[in-house]
């Protein structure tokens, strides 16, 4: 078949519709008080209606129920006559019709999903010829062509995410008694989470905890990367599946610095200079063999729209289970909505991203820089909640706030209190939503670029 032939394909075809289905859901709207209630979380568009004249009914029946009306016919009628459409729909007569096609709203919530489907089906066509049509377009921007391409199911997923969903209490109440039951029987090393890669965190938070949105700030040459990777690689060793989204760094220097930290490799030797001696190999071989099975997905575009992110965690979510997401980070992410606003695009970015973490149900760990307030402040350099920058959205948006702290960068003395814990860096959680604010001793190594729990470094334990 020849290409031009493509864009008439679905020509002389009815589109995907539920005619019958449709009617139903209208009769069970018109019949019965607890249609609306159970519908209009559902059907957020009147497109989702085939015909046009049900899409007229529909969209009367969404402004009644928006404005805390009663649905009824006569009420449905009168919304329909303000609106000059109730002949249009056939009058009167076709609403009694209507309303005695169903006998109750009881399989209503059924119904609205077959429509919700053939909709979507409806929607990917229209789409797809879209698309199409403006691929013969000489006219058209190969890039504007492949920004639309990206965006083609944003709005299909938006009006399918944004469904009320209710929670029923008696069934909360009984989770919270499984979950006290679980933290009572568990072992003193177990976590409820994913792991950290620090033991004392762990121990702390019972790892990164399921739609929590974590941040994790600090200035540029601090170790945020560094620190995260430490996760990363426990992760994959652990069998955990991770999506990382790497707005700063290639895929390939990320990756040679998760075989940095898994082993006693200096990340010079990795990426700069290589091996003085051969048998060096045989290490890194097996090193390699053992990461392999890691389950790590990584995108490394840089500045990427919230939008793309917000698709990439899906895909990974639907297709690797992925049970965290990393983000390093938010800075160099960008929301093309909100362009004209630096402020408010970021905070869009950051509440975006907590809505990804409760959607996926998984923790969503992202990196912040601080502004140059912190160098500005004489004497006292450890960060503060107002040092984050550009927006105060990001406090409000997470559960965790994270600050990472190393004396030893401002050219200062380690504190006796962390030579006593092994460390010469503070972890201070200066958020923590379902907990206390503490810090945490951690050790970094310079030349390793490469952050250890302190009883990691006491075990000398390396691969």
């Amino acid at each position: 078949m020849e290409a031009k032939n493509i864009q008439t394909l679905n020509k002389g075809k009815i589109p995907p519709q539920a005619i019958d289905i449709e009617e139903a859901v209208l009769s069970a709207l018109l019949i019965d008080d607890k249609g609306p209630i159970e519908a209009m979380g559902l059907l957020k568009s009147v497109s989702i209606f085939y015909k046009e004249h049900h899409q007229h009914i529909f969209s009367a029946m969404q402004k009644l129920y928006n404005a805390g009306e009663s649905i009824d016919i006569l009420t449905v009628s009168h919304k329909l006559k303000a609106a000059g459409k109730l002949e249009l729909i056939g009058g009167n007569i076709h609403l009694v019709q209507l309303s005695q096609m169903a006998v109750s709203s009881a399989h209503i919530e059924y119904h609205c999903h077959i429509l919700l489907q053939q909709w979507v089906r409806r929607e990917i066509i229209k789409k797809a010829n879209s698309l199409i049509e403006m691929a013969y377009n000489d006219r058209v921007d190969v890039f504007d062509l492949v920004e639309c391409d990206s965006s083609t199911g944003i709005s299909i997923q938006e009006i399918l995410h944004t469904g009320s969903k209710e929670i029923y209490y008696p069934e909360m109440l009984d989770q919270v008694v499984k979950r006290v039951e679980m933290l009572t029987n568990k072992k003193d090393n177990d976590i409820t989470g994913v792991p950290t890669g620090f033991d004392k965190i762990d121990a702390f938070t019972g790892g990164w905890q399921p739609s929590d949105l974590v941040i994790l700030a600090a200035r540029p040459g601090m170790g945020k990367t560094s620190l995260i990777l430490k996760n990363i690689v426990e992760c994959g060793l652990k069998g955990h599946s991770v999506g990382i989204i790497s707005l700063e760094m290639s895929a390939q220097q990320l990756t040679a610095r998760t075989v940095a930290i898994n082993s006693n490799f200096h990340l010079t030797q990795l990426l700069r200079d290589g091996f003085e001696k051969n048998t060096y190999f045989t290490t890194l071989i097996n090193v390699v063999d053992q990461m392999k099975s890691f389950q790590l997905h990584i995108n490394d575009t840089a500045s990427m729209d919230i939008k793309d992110i917000i698709t990439q965690a899906r895909l990974w979510h639907r297709k690797s289970k992925i049970d965290i997401l990393f983000v390093d980070y938010i800075q160099l992410a960008t929301d093309k909505s909100k362009s004209n606003n630096r402020e408010q695009e970021i905070a869009s970015i950051s509440r975006n991203l907590k809505k990804v973490a409760k959607e996926l149900n998984i923790p969503v760990i992202a990196l912040s820089q601080l502004s140059r307030k912190v160098e500005e402040r004489g004497g006292e350099k450890r960060p503060k909640l107002a040092d984050i920058r550009e927006s105060g959205a990001i406090e409000q948006d997470a559960d965790i706030v994270t600050f990472i702290y190393r004396p030893e960068y401002y050219g200062m003395e380690v504190s006796e209190d962390l030579l006593q814990m092994n460390a010469n860096t503070e972890l201070i959680f200066a958020k923590y939503r379902n907990g206390s604010l503490e810090t945490k001793g951690l050790f970094f190594e310079a030349n390793k670029a490469k952050f250890m729990d302190p009883v990691e470094r006491e075990e000398e334990h390396f691969i």
